[in-house]
């Protein structure tokens, strides 16, 4: 008998994240930093399961020994046990805290469009700890805690001063520098330990990830399920109801996130033409491609562009 399917909700806007949990305005319509979120937050409120549409990068400190918890996170569960930090991107699932005792931390959420324009916005995927291929919170010594909440704090600054022109780039400055340091621990904390396996939704975002790099879509068009599923080994029924249990999206859907996503890094940094990107992603007309634009952003590939000039 076919299992019934959960519907997971997604979080189109950090602003209704906001609402759904009973908090404040967010302090920038893109990025959000909530300091002690266990104590702002009503995990009640929460979906069980929910869709990401922004970065997060969640720092959580336990000052009781007996302090355990996971967070479902793709199709495992991520150990977030003695705190830590974790790292989700857009499009991926993750459920609750399965413990929900007051502990101190923080929460920050960084919607993709708020680093267009930026290097960050390509060298972000870069990081292997956005990824499912990863299931363990980062564990700090307290040396590390105190440069993490540091910059943390200084984010935190940053969103609650009075903006100018200079402050979108202070607090990437901020991100990169946080994400740098976590590389650098991570290498540390799994430098002796075996690779986790990849599940089939890390599998997919490499696979989708190489096609575009390697501007196969200049010979072979958009990538269809078929091509995706024979690449996965499962059949095209069986990717897309997996993708649909997991994400609420279909393997279909997923492609064309994947297109609007690489459309946008080259509408924000290069010259190319709306043509010549139509034609660099697999589309035989233009107008096809904007008009699928459209549907995903509401607006159009030009009115895109001219935002960040």
């Amino acid at each position: 008998m076919r299992q019934e399917v959960d519907i997971h909700h997604k979080f189109e806007s950090l602003s209704e994240l906001h609402r759904s949990f009973g908090l404040p305005k967010p302090q920038h319509p893109m990025v959000s930093l909530i300091v002690d979120i266990m104590e702002h937050v009503d995990v009640n409120k929460l979906q069980r399961f929910h869709v990401l549409s922004y970065y997060l990068i969640s720092y959580v400190r336990s000052f009781n020994s007996k302090f355990s918890a996971k967070i479902k996170y793709g199709q495992r569960h991520y150990n977030f046990d003695q705190g830590g930090l974790l790292f989700a991107s857009p499009g991926q699932i993750i459920g609750t805290h399965e413990n929900e005792e007051d502990h101190p931390g923080y929460a920050l959420l960084i919607h993709p469009d708020f680093l267009r324009g930026y290097p960050l916005a390509s060298t972000i995927k870069k990081y292997g700890f956005f990824s499912y291929s990863v299931n363990e919170a980062l564990h700090l010594s307290d040396k590390e805690e105190g440069i993490v909440k540091a910059i943390f704090e200084n984010i935190e600054k940053e969103l609650n001063g009075s903006a100018d022109d200079l402050s979108q780039d202070i607090i990437i400055s901020q991100v990169e520098l946080l994400l740098n340091y976590a590389n650098r621990y991570y290498r540390r904390q799994f430098l002796t330990r075996e690779a986790v396996q990849d599940d089939l939704l890390q599998n997919l975002e490499d696979l989708l990830e190489d096609y575009f790099a390697n501007e196969r879509s200049l010979g072979k068009g958009i990538p269809t399920v078929k091509y995706l599923s024979q690449q996965l080994k499962i059949s095209p029924h069986h990717l897309s109801d997996t993708l649909r249990s997991l994400t609420g999206q279909n393997a279909q859907q997923h492609i064309h996130n994947k297109v609007i996503e690489k459309a946008k890094e080259l509408l924000s940094a290069t010259p190319l033409t709306v043509s010549e990107i139509a034609f660099r992603l697999g589309f035989e007309h233009s107008q096809s491609f904007s008009k699928l634009f459209k549907s995903k952003t509401k607006l159009s590939p030009v009115a895109f562009r001219q935002s960040f000039n």
